[in-house]
């Protein structure tokens, strides 16, 4: 739905008259006292296997070139299933693999499907806002394989735009997702080998790019070392925003879609376990976003990209696109907080808590 015509109920009229950094900064304040919050609404729209085959033709808007795409045959029934998730825990903890089967050469080939629909979906208590998604949600799911497997990625554009998906990472210049562009009905499958290993991202890049990451389209892709990293609990943490009055500034800052989510649901951990943080920012309209852990420091491996490199630190600072690997663990058990060192994305939404359990066998 365009901007213009969305209905808005009446905390948006609000928020369309008064300040964020005031009305807003008092109404997210109360996140430290326990805001309630609402999970992220589920897809309204089934993935039924059905529907026509359509080939692909990019029509690509200026300034680039008109490119014409060809796609795998492969009937929309024979696809794997997209993933699809209910809320930001949820997503916190799940990592789509895709379906495995093995090539002649020996090698690993991952194939998933994302879908691009229109999607209304809760940002903050009561605050709905006309998104943009990858299969339905905000962020869009997190792609995992290792270095060496060879990845397809069946992409159907069920929306009402033209999009694409561009990869972070080693790829031909055909599978680049900038000149590929898919129309409303339109389907393509991206493949390339998954290299190098790290944290990666992949977003829409159709023009104007701002509008289709600020609306949502985009994700993590995590490609595993060939020896894998040391066990740990892992999780991912995308920061986001959502301008949910259309003014080019955000009301609202969440770390995997939902302002204060964490606030309301802490994490729960051990004392001592092990760690492991998948950190991305896709924050539009804003130049930087931070994160910070209380009463610990942790090692962060930028991009993820080298084992062998990384700061010691509680607190980082991140440029759109910017990602990296937080590895720590709690010495303490209790409630810590974790936010965004910009004290108004905190106020706005961007906090959370880690309830740390005692270690096993300790009181």
């Amino acid at each position: 739905m365009d901007e213009q015509h969305h209905p808005k109920g009446q905390l948006s009229l609000l928020l369309t008259r008064l300040s964020r950094r005031g009305f807003l900064g008092g109404l997210l304040g109360l996140g430290f006292l326990g805001t309630a919050t609402t999970a992220l609404t589920e897809s309204r729209r089934d993935y039924s296997g059905q529907g026509e085959q359509v080939g692909t033709k990019s029509i690509a808007p200026a300034p680039y070139p008109t490119h014409q795409a060809t796609t795998p045959e492969t009937p929309v029934a024979d696809l794997p299933p997209p993933l699809r998730v209910s809320d930001p825990m949820t997503f916190l903890t799940t990592f789509d693999y895709g379906r495995v089967s093995q090539l002649p050469d020996g090698r690993v080939r991952r194939e998933y499907t994302v879908i691009a629909l229109d999607q209304e979906v809760e940002v903050a208590s009561g605050v709905k806002f006309p998104a943009w998604t990858f299969n339905g949600n905000i962020p869009g799911p997190t792609l995992r394989c290792t270095e060496g497997d060879l990845v397809t990625i069946h992409f159907l554009n069920e929306s009402s735009m033209p999009h694409t998906l561009h990869f972070h990472g080693f790829h031909p210049a055909n599978m680049d997702g900038v000149f590929e562009v898919v129309p409303p009905g339109s389907r393509f499958s991206y493949e390339f080998t998954a290299e190098p290993f790290g944290l990666h991202l992949y977003h829409c890049h159709v023009m104007p790019l701002k509008k289709h990451i600020h609306k949502g389209l985009y994700g993590t892709f995590i490609i595993d070392p060939p020896q894998p990293r040391p066990k740990a609990r892992e999780m991912v943490f995308v920061m986001n925003g959502f301008d949910t009055d259309f003014d080019n500034e955000n009301e609202f800052y969440t770390v995997n879609g939902v302002a204060n989510f964490f606030v309301e649901h802490p994490i729960e951990v051990r004392q001592d376990e092990p760690l492991r943080i998948y950190l991305a920012n896709l924050t539009e309209f804003d130049l930087l976003n931070s994160i910070h852990t209380h009463a610990t420091f942790f090692k962060f491996y930028r991009t993820g990209t080298r084992l062998d490199q990384y700061e010691y630190t509680d607190t980082v600072m991140l440029c759109q696109g910017e990602r990296g690997i937080m590895e720590y663990s709690y010495k303490f058990p209790g409630m810590f907080m974790f936010h965004a060192h910009q004290s108004e994305f905190a106020e706005l939404g961007w906090m959370g808590f880690f309830k740390v359990l005692p270690a096993e066998g300790k009181a």
